[in-house]
């Protein structure tokens, strides 16, 4: 009887530390200066250089945008479930018109899928998230976690 409780309890502890380490990323916001650190100095370069070492997500937003307000909790989601694989990033597009213009954002939410090699993708409008799980498969090359 020890041991099969010894043995449930090894079990239960691993998987609450994988759930853990799985839920440790977070969804980041960015300014102007944060974006071209962690994704691309659109002041300085013409030519794409990705400086991130994951695929990314960037999700243009407003916070009085009803359509973002509703992707919001999908991008949480996905940021829980794909855990270190994947970083999503958000730009509120009213604080960050620079950022926005670079990219010629005039409808949102709209979304750039980044992925580690190549160039990015956008996309527009609240995306369902099986939308969303597709093309982080098709363009940033991700695997949906089971």
């Amino acid at each position: 009887m020890k041991k099969v409780l010894l043995v449930l309890l090894v079990t239960f502890l691993g998987v609450n530390v994988f759930a853990q380490a799985n839920t440790s990323a977070k969804v980041i916001h960015l300014d102007e200066d944060s974006f071209k650190q962690k994704v691309f100095d659109f002041e300085n370069s013409k030519d794409w250089n990705f400086k991130g070492d994951k695929p990314v997500i960037v999700d243009f937003y407003a916070t009085w945008c009803g359509p973002c307000r509703r992707v919001a909790p999908i991008l949480e989601e996905l940021q829980k479930e794909y855990g270190d694989a994947l970083q999503i990033y958000k730009v509120d597009t009213d604080k960050s018109p620079k950022v926005s213009a670079a990219f010629g954002i005039r409808s949102i939410p709209s979304l750039l899928f980044i992925p580690t090699k190549g160039k990015p993708t956008m996309a527009q409008g609240a995306l369902p998230k099986e939308t969303f799980i597709k093309a982080i498969k098709d363009v940033l090359e991700i695997s949906h976690p089971e």
